[in-house]
């Protein structure tokens, strides 16, 4: 009597579709899971490095999703924040380019040495952050004409208009040239301290070695768990 042959047609089927689809299937999905890890991990770290970051600063880093057809993924800078250079300065620390705030500083105001940088000085108002208001430095800006927009600045007729606003200005004799402001008082008080030196920066975010050590501790478990949900689809 002839032994009975097994079918095995469908078992082979399912385990090819496993060696291949399923597989970069299971590996698109742990790698999108190692990739979204990194990227709340620096966000994570940021609040660690930083003192108040911003929201902004904060959702800096968006993921680029791999595909099956494309096994890679990313955590790269949103658009928004690519054109700025202050999150590169603190992962690889050095010298820190000037602001557009710095630079309209150092290119329309009347000043005898170099404006490099700004410090907020005592008599500044911050934010909820702690950084300078972006309200008070656009009046700054408008007090001395070095608003970009030229219509922007402050006039004598504008001025007329709001008797009891500060006024901001930088001495020509008797007090640092910095910025002040003098309020109804009459009593000048320091706002910004202007300063000729580059602002060099430590390195703080370590934003690479913490994507390096996720992606090597955390992809070899995701994997485990997509590869084995995809072999109880295909055999359970």
């Amino acid at each position: 009597m002839p032994s009975p042959i097994l079918d095995v047609s469908g078992f082979t089927a399912a385990l090819d579709t496993l060696a291949t689809r399923d597989v970069m299937i299971a590996s698109t999905w742990a790698l999108n899971d190692t990739v979204e890890e990194a990227r709340a991990q620096v966000a994570d770290r940021m609040t660690v490095v930083f003192d108040r970051p911003t929201r902004f600063t904060q959702n800096a880093f968006r993921v680029k999703k791999a595909r099956a057809s494309d096994l890679e993924a990313a955590v790269e800078e949103r658009a928004t924040i690519g054109r700025r250079h202050y999150l590169k300065v603190q992962e690889e620390g050095g010298p820190r380019g000037q602001t557009g705030f710095e630079k309209l500083l150092a290119q329309n105001l009347a000043f005898e040495g170099i404006i490099q940088s700004v410090i907020p000085a005592e008599g500044a108002r911050l934010d909820a952050y702690g950084n300078w208001s972006t309200g008070e430095r656009n009046q700054v800006l408008s007090a001395l004409n070095a608003q970009r927009d030229r219509s922007a600045n402050e006039t004598t007729a504008s001025r007329k208009r709001r008797p009891k606003r500060a006024r901001y200005f930088v001495p020509k004799a008797g007090l640092t040239q910095d910025i002040y402001k003098r309020g109804p008082s009459g009593i000048a008080e320091r706002v910004a301290i202007l300063s000729d030196k580059v602002p060099v920066y430590q390195k703080r975010l370590g934003f690479f070695a913490e994507a390096e050590r996720i992606y090597e501790t955390r992809l070899p478990a995701h994997l485990g768990r997509t590869l084995a949900k995809m072999i109880a689809k295909r055999f359970g």
